[in-house]
């Protein structure tokens, strides 16, 4: 399969999905997939995109606002058509969104077995053929070892010292 590569520039936004580019390559990506879709969100805030959504915040307008990896296990084996990916980013911003909502911060939200087991959860309810579009500071995505193969990525250069957005784009094998 080959890869696609592409690069825009954006100003940054806490919002990433508000960012157009962002969002444009997002809504293509979906609209690639037909109308009859489930597109998951577990990270959502003030997006959506997704048609079933959640956030840690109760105060986001959101399906469900319940932790992430727990919002995942809600749903069946291969279920999802599309999973948007937009988690913070660092653990700095994992532990001031738990401590925003009055949650624990611990070792178990900050550290590499928490992004882990999410994307076990995305492997398992991601249907073959189905995509993660994943946003980050890397192109890492959720990867080979939990059955994806990256198809695009989309580079969002914010100029000056601010760190680019590379958004992933990975089918379930």
């Amino acid at each position: 399969m080959s890869m696609i590569i592409k690069k825009e520039w954006a100003m940054p936004s806490k919002n990433t999905f508000s960012i157009k580019p962002i969002r444009d390559f997002i809504k293509w990506q979906i609209a690639m997939m037909g109308d009859e879709r489930i597109v998951v969100d577990p990270f959502a805030n003030i997006n959506e995109i997704a048609t079933v959504t959640n956030d840690i915040d109760p105060s986001c307008n959101t399906d469900y606002n319940m932790d992430a990896l727990e919002f995942l296990r809600i749903f069946e084996d291969n279920e999802v058509d599309i999973l948007l990916f937009d988690p913070p980013y660092s653990p700095r911003q994992v532990s001031e969104c738990y401590k925003k909502v009055g949650k624990t911060v611990n070792t178990q939200t900050t550290q590499a077995s928490f992004w882990s087991n999410l994307k076990v959860e995305i492997s398992r309810i991601v249907k073959p053929s189905g995509k993660v579009i994943c946003c980050s500071w890397n192109s890492g995505g959720i990867g080979k070892k939990y059955g994806f193969e990256m198809s695009e990525i989309l580079l969002v250069a914010h100029g000056g010292w601010h760190n680019d957005t590379i958004v992933t784009v990975e089918y379930k094998i």
